[in-house]
Order: C-alpha cells, then structure tokens, then sequence
C-alpha cells in the first residue's frame, strides 16, 4: 500500500511540476500559482508517508523492547520465587562417605599444578631463543605495519613524525565499497545540480522580455471566444466578462498598448485590436493573461491571432 501511495504521489509532483513550468512559460500565473500549490501539497503528503512510516517502525521497536524487559523481569522473579536449594547436601547424609575422597582430589590437583609450575619454569630457564626468533620472523608478515619515527639529531626518536594506524588508508573490501558509495554520490549530486541549474537558466531565458524588432504591421488582431458555466449567463454577462479580462491584460506586454478596442461579433465571439503591431513575445503574454483563469466561472480562449493594416476592414 505504502508504494502505490508513492507511485501516485511520485507521478502527481511530477505532473505539478511540469505544468508549473509549461504555464510560467506561457505566462499564465494563475494556473502556475495553483499548480505550485499542488506540488506543495503532493510533496508535504509524500513526507507525512515517509514520517509516519518511521514513527511506526519505532513504536514497534519500543513495543519490543517492552516485551524482551518484560520476559527478563519474569524470568527474575521466577529465579527470586524459587525455594533455596542445598546445594552440599551432599555433606549431611552420615550414611555415605563418599565426601572423603572430595578433599582427597583437591589436594592432588594442587600438587600436580605445583609440579607442572615448576617443570614450566626449568623448561623457561634452560630453552635457547633460537626457536622462538624463528617463530617471530615467520609470524612478522602478519603483524601490524608500525609507526615510522624520524631520527632526531641527537639520537632521539621523534615522535612527531609517528603516524597512527588510523591516519592509514583503509585497505579491504569495505573501503572498495565506500569509495564507490561516494562517487555515486558525487556523480548524482554534481548531474542533479547540472540538471536544476539548466531548467532554471532554460525558464529565465524563455520568460525574459528581450528586445525584439518592430513589426511592420500597424496593429495587431485578436479572436476571442468566452465561454461561461451558469443558468443566467447573458449575452450581457459575456460581454461584460469579456471587457474585464481584455482591460485587465493590457498592461501584459512589454510595449505599451496605444489603442486596444474590443468588439463583439455575437455567439461569444469578440474581435480585439491593438496598437502597435505585437512582437512574438509580447504576442505570447497576452495570449497567456487572456487564457488564464481569471474570472469566476469564465474561460476565454484566443481563436486566432495575427497582423492587420490600415487598409484591412
């Protein structure tokens, strides 16, 4: 359950955040706002998913920790309920006389681990060290590497230049491993920044408002359609809705609009002029701020666009 919850969650983020860049490239800050948010949403989901998921493995570990002390704690108290066992009971019985021999086999034991002393001792004093250097030099290829010491001027080691065992570089299989954790890590980290950096440098470049040349068109024109949700949309409701979204978008683009009259053609039809003629950016701005969901139960779509003269009817 707790992978599908990522699956859906993982796929959801993904789409919020492309849509957030595919809108704050068609400058439509409404829907890019919404969808933000929605990542916001996904992303503080998937880590409550990810947090309640850890207090629950711990709150198990807890649970059976309580259970193992429990067990000790009974065990205890059955070892403290239990009756005191004799444990020489052996001594009081006047019928056996087995116990004799008892003191018998201690004295013995004594007596041979004295004289196994003393034949140790012999055998330390008269051994020639030829055997145990012969010993040494075949076990000094296993031995630890030792710390190096710089001759001192006067004869004395200095410890200065000693190095410590774990100042060495580790050697084995474990190391092996840690490197290559590390690099995998390097590398990931260095492509992830590589990959976040050109999709910030790619939206600042598609969003900027550069300088364009002029078009040779006087004005440009605009299509536009107005579809409303609602039992009592009027075609004076349109119209009015119409007129709030095109008044409010005239101040969208980077060149400022002289003349911008909108007409109306009938069926949610509009015809809008503008003046100058619209570069190719600025054409995209207000295609964006007209498209965007700026009114209540209101959608406006840009049917078509393009250049007019002053000759064109």
């Amino acid at each position: 359950m707790r992978r599908v919850a990522y699956f859906f969650g993982s796929a959801a983020a993904a789409g919020a955040g492309t849509y957030v860049v595919v809108y704050l490239y068609r400058w439509q800050w409404q829907r890019a706002i919404l969808c933000g948010v929605l990542l916001l949403v996904v992303e503080v989901m998937l880590l409550g998913i990810v947090l309640l998921g850890r207090l629950a493995r711990i709150e198990e570990r807890m649970r059976d920790a309580d259970r193992r002390q429990e067990d000790v704690l009974a065990r205890l108290r059955e070892k403290e309920a239990r009756p005191a066992v004799d444990r020489f009971r052996w001594l009081d019985e006047p019928t056996s006389r087995t116990y004799v021999f008892v003191p018998v086999l201690m004295v013995t034991g004594v007596l041979l681990s004295g004289l196994a002393w003393i034949v140790q001792r012999i055998a330390s004093a008269t051994a020639r060290p030829t055997a145990e250097r012969r010993l040494a030099g075949r076990l000094a290829v296993l031995a630890a590497p030792g710390p190096s010491r710089d001759a001192d001027p006067n004869g004395m080691d200095d410890t200065r230049g000693r190095d410590d065992l774990d100042d060495l570089p580790p050697i084995g299989i474990g190391a092996r491993e840690r490197r290559g954790r590390t690099a995998r890590v390097l590398v990931v980290s260095v492509v992830g920044a590589a990959l976040l950096g050109a999709l910030v440098m790619g939206l600042a470049d598609l969003t900027q408002t550069r300088e364009e040349d002029a078009k040779n068109s006087e004005a440009t024109s605009l299509l536009l359609k107005v579809d409303m949700r609602g039992t009592n949309m009027t075609a004076e409701r349109e119209s009015l809705a119409a007129h709030q979204l095109w008044e409010r978008c005239r101040d969208s683009t980077s060149v400022p609009l002289n003349r911008a009259t909108l007409g109306t053609l009938g069926d949610g039809l509009f015809a809008g002029v503008v003046q100058p003629a619209l570069t190719d950016h600025d054409r995209m701005r207000l295609r964006g701020c007209l498209e965007d969901t700026g009114l209540d139960r209101t959608h406006l779509t840009v049917v078509g666009i393009g250049d007019a003269d002053a000759d064109d009817d």
